[in-house]
C-alpha cells in the first residue's frame, strides 16, 4: 500500500463507502497517519493532530463510536519502511450510518481542518470483525 498526500476520500470511494458497505453493522477505522514535520503555526503535525483528537472524542461519543487503540508505529518489518505511518489508530463504530452521521455534521465541518493541516496523509480502512 503506498499512501502520500491522501487526507480526504476521493468523492467517488466515500460514494461507494455509502452504497456498499453493510447497513446497520459495526465497523472500526483503522487510521494510518504520517503527521507533517511542521504546520504552519509552527506545531509539529502531531500536536495538531493530538487537537483534532481532542475535538472529535466527543463527536464519536455523541453517534456511539469510540477510540479502541492508538499506537506509535517504532518501526516497518515488513513493507515500505520509508513512507510507514507515525501511528496507527483503531475507531469503532457502530454502524456505517453513525460514521456518515458524524462526519458530515455541522460540529465534525468544525474541527477537521485540524486533520487536514497535521497530516502528510491518513489512510482510512473500513474494517469488519471477523468471527
Amino acid at each position: 500500500m503506498h499512501l502520500t498526500n491522501q487526507i480526504l476520500a476521493p468523492k467517488e470511494n466515500f460514494v461507494d463507502f455509502i452504497k456498499n458497505y453493510p447497513s446497520q453493522t459495526p465497523l472500526w477505522m483503522v487510521n494510518l497517519l504520517k503527521f507533517k514535520d511542521q504546520m504552519e503555526d509552527g506545531r509539529t503535525g502531531e500536536e495538531g493532530y493530538n487537537t483534532y483528537i481532542k475535538h472529535v472524542n466527543p463527536l464519536l461519543a455523541k453517534v456511539g463510536g469510540k477510540t479502541i487503540w492508538s499506537g506509535k508505529v517504532m518501526k516497518t518489518v515488513i513493507g515500505d519502511y520509508t513512507t510507514q505511518p507515525d501511528r496507527i489508530l483503531v475507531v469503532y463504530y457502530p454502524s456505517k450510518e453513525a460514521f456518515i452521521e458524524m462526519s458530515i455534521s455541522e460540529e465534525y465541518a468544525a474541527i477537521g481542518h485540524h486533520r487536514h493541516l497535521s497530516l502528510e496523509y491518513g489512510g482510512l480502512i473500513a474494517t469488519e470483525m471477523m468471527e
